[in-house]
């Protein structure tokens, strides 16, 4: 993730690190199909994309099908990434991604097209979206809404009642990943249908995944995709939010609200107190057997994890963004994420007292998660020409509202 942007991996082949969104996982890596023994099937040429700077800048000794590519075996007679350069805009205006391979003494221009691989019904992504609706159905009854376990058991059509927050919650985990999904498709870049992750408590997902196949064509296709997620997932948690805010609250058995022992509290990040009193609305109430109405944690939820992607660094969208706002720099930014995240451990640990399971931990973690994705850095585009100041300028109002998100201690367990 550290790398800056021309080192190469081999000594015919510089690829770029798989794009990620935390919680929310998007990879540009493109499946590898060379084999030690070609066994594609011969290609006279004439049913196959040729662009002109193909034949300028590569001597192409075989064409070959296999798996659907179209495999250019030869050699270059420019620097890989000077090929690549000029290789990928024709592609692509043919429908092909396009990337490289070594072969013994020379090389191999590899042409996937967009649809390589996306045939037929998603199964993968479907199911996966099934199962995370059902963990959240059962999160919310059980956990949001107080519906006994007894209850569930003697009718599980009951978790049902939980739809708003399965809604909430999706909602905004959704609408973030389409965001990239759309951007991505705008700009030609192939991209996969959101794959949802279902988990337990207390939300009932982890977030969702996005892969990403192909080379990054520039700055400005990464910002765009980068940014998309978060300004769309931004959009969504504030409606929720608002809902969630409007909506009664919900009303605690009393056996629950009166018996002692410990709880998970969600501490309310600015921009949610911000929405509340922009809309007059409490976050909380004095009467202990009420709470805010369950469609408030997909706000919250929204705001979390919004915070965590915008962090600069690695496959996260705040590192995408950086890498294209700022361009090989952004190295220098990663390297001091951890650094700052242990800090902010530290900090909860030893001067205020708190412990490992008030936040504490959550920041170690996510400081040991950043050395691990700085590794892999941000994508690599082809061209590294200068976003421009309108982005830049939506870069930082993104990384501005991503920090309303931010609280010192966003997840306390405590002792009632």
């Amino acid at each position: 993730m550290l790398r800056p942007s021309d080192v190469r991996l081999s000594p015919f082949e510089e690829r770029s690190p798989p794009f990620t969104d935390a919680g929310f996982i998007l990879t540009d890596e493109l499946p590898r199909v060379m084999s030690e023994h070609e066994d594609g099937e011969p290609s006279d040429g004439s049913d196959v994309p040729r662009p002109e700077p193909l034949q300028t800048f590569f001597r192409v000794e075989e064409i070959r099908r296999e798996d659907g590519r179209v495999r250019y075996v030869g050699e270059s007679y420019v620097p890989e990434r000077t090929l690549l350069r000029k290789l990928v805009p024709p592609f692509r205006e043919a429908g092909y991604d396009v990337d490289l391979e070594a072969a013994g003494d020379g090389q191999v221009v590899v042409a996937t097209p967009f649809d390589h691989g996306r045939d037929g019904i998603p199964w993968v992504n479907l199911v996966m979206f099934v199962a995370t609706v059902f963990t959240t159905l059962f999160v919310g009854a059980y956990g949001w809404y107080y519906v006994g376990w007894e209850e569930i058991a003697a009718n599980p059509l009951t978790i049902l009642q939980a739809w708003p927050f399965t809604a909430a919650v999706l909602g905004v985990l959704m609408t973030h990943e389409l965001g990239h999904y759309v951007a991505g498709r705008y700009h030609g870049v192939s991209v996969s249908l959101p794959y949802v992750i279902p988990f337990a408590f207390p939300f009932g997902t982890l977030g969702a995944v996005i892969r990403m196949r192909g080379r990054m064509p520039s700055r400005k296709v990464l910002f765009d995709i980068g940014v998309a997620g978060p300004v769309a997932g931004l959009v969504a948690t504030v409606v929720v939010t608002v809902i969630g805010l409007s909506l009664d609250p919900i009303r605690v058995p009393a056996e629950l609200a009166n018996a002692s022992g410990t709880m998970i509290r969600f501490n309310n990040p600015p921009l949610l107190a911000i929405i509340a009193d922009l809309i007059g609305q409490p976050t909380g109430y004095e009467d202990p057997t009420l709470t805010a109405h369950p469609v408030v944690i997909g706000g919250w939820v929204g705001m979390f994890f919004t915070l965590l992607n915008l962090l600069p660094v690695g496959q996260l969208d705040g590192g995408h963004m950086v890498r294209a706002m700022i361009g090989p720099r952004q190295e220098t930014i990663a390297a001091l994420v951890p650094g700052a995240l242990f800090t902010i451990a530290a900090y909860l640990y030893f001067w205020r007292g708190l412990g490992i399971d008030e936040s504490v931990g959550l920041w170690g973690f996510w400081g040991m998660f950043a050395i691990v994705i700085a590794f892999n850095g941000p994508a690599n585009p082809d061209d590294e020409e200068w976003v421009g100041w309108p982005r830049l300028a939506l870069g930082i109002a993104t990384f501005g509202l991503g920090a309303l998100c931010f609280l010192l201690v966003p997840i306390q367990v405590v002792s009632g």
